[in-house]
């Protein structure tokens, strides 16, 4: 068993000045707080990675600038899946006596620490080297070719990924550290800018500078009683011309595996945190998993069945769509909203009194996945 026992996040947008380690820091100092804990008190830090500042030993680096001497330390590189890979790595490393406070940790300047262009660039290698990337092809470009052939398959429209957009920007209306808090609506979405068919601008999220990180303990340290109880993980292929279909992904092995971890079923649930970097992410991810049928998640989200106050609320921060990007920590906001929900501290975004939470996240062009279920104990 382990227990989350502190969170912290920054906004997330433009923190110009601001580099990987500074962001890293204030995130981890906010969440040391958060639990209660001094920086003597970790023993443990797992950290994910940074595209502007590409370190080879970011671990150890942020524990020298940070001020703390873990007697584990572990830098890891899942994509997307980053974040709630380091939980699942915690959660095991505490069970196993390693550490008995792990931080996790990640942060980067993504939006002012780099070109447009070099963002664009570095972000297109998740292509395959010799039949992907010499094409041209961007990130967006990977997930429209996806949309397509999902959307044609299911039934799903455009209009139907717009209404995911217009639910994550009704979220972060109600979060101060949203990125983008400025109202849309369905035709917003629809005549935005193409960037890869059938997405348009605001089916994708923006690049960000922000921080985030948790505690994970062995023990119960203070009155928050948030535990993981149920991890899982998935790997069907890295590139998409490998991919062995673009309809089935790996998001329901994962989830099928945390979930037998935890012995809870899919309908158990009353809080969900489910990775968004595209519309179409969101949309095969909540299908796949179970949480909406196939082509139906749009039409749900119309419903209020995802709203604050509907059957199952969804990434009540914003989610990437709308809170924001900034690499392995834009999954993680996900982790520490969550963390505010079953802890009832989420102000006016409290979605009722949540207690049990699904987490899911993938790296890549849905290739790899991670899924944790959270508990919140008696």
């Amino acid at each position: 068993m382990s227990w989350i026992t502190g969170a912290g996040l920054t906004a997330y947008g433009k923190h110009p000045g601001h580099s990987t380690v500074d962001l890293m820091s204030t995130a981890a100092a906010a969440a040391l707080a958060d639990a209660g804990l001094l920086r003597g008190d970790i023993d443990g830090l797992l950290t994910g990675y940074s595209t502007t500042f590409p370190h080879l030993m970011l671990s150890t680096v942020f524990a020298e600038h940070f001020g703390i001497e873990p007697r584990y330390a572990h830098a890891i590189q899942l994509g997307g899946g980053t974040g709630f890979a380091m939980a699942m790595l915690a959660h095991h490393v505490v069970e196993a006596g390693l550490a008995r406070n792990v931080l996790v940790v990640a942060g980067e300047n993504r939006l002012t620490g780099q070109s447009r262009d070099a963002a664009v660039q570095t972000l297109a290698q998740v292509g395959h080297p010799a039949y992907e990337v010499p094409m041209g092809a961007t990130i967006p470009a990977y997930y429209g070719l996806v949309a397509s052939r999902y959307m044609h398959e299911v039934g799903l429209s455009e209009r139907d990924l717009a209404q995911l957009a217009v639910l994550m920007r009704g979220h972060a209306q109600r979060h101060p550290g949203a990125q983008f808090r400025e109202p849309i609506g369905v035709d917003d979405v629809l005549a935005s800018k193409p960037v890869a068919t059938p997405l348009k601008l605001l089916d994708c999220c923006p690049v960000s500078d922000g921080g985030a990180a948790f505690v994970v303990s062995r023990d119960r340290v203070n009155d928050f009683a948030v535990r993981i109880i149920g991890t899982g993980q998935a790997h069907t292929h890295q590139h998409v011309s490998a991919a062995p279909s673009l309809t089935q992904f790996g998001a329901g092995a994962s989830t099928r595996t945390a979930m037998g971890t935890a012995k809870v079923d899919i309908g158990d649930f009353d809080y969900a945190a489910i990775y968004d970097s595209f519309t179409i992410t969101l949309a095969i991810l909540l299908e796949e998993i179970g949480l909406a049928p196939r082509g139906a998640s749009g039409r749900l989200a119309a419903e209020g069945h995802f709203a604050r106050d509907g059957a199952l609320p969804l990434n009540t921060h914003g989610g990437l769509l709308s809170y924001g990007h900034c690499g392995v920590g834009g999954a993680m906001a996900h982790l520490v909203e969550t963390h505010l929900q079953l802890t009832g501290r989420a102000g006016d975004r409290q979605a009722g009194s949540p207690r049990l939470a699904l987490l899911h996240g993938d790296g890549g062009v849905l290739s790899s996945h991670v899924s944790l279920v959270l508990e919140r104990a008696a």
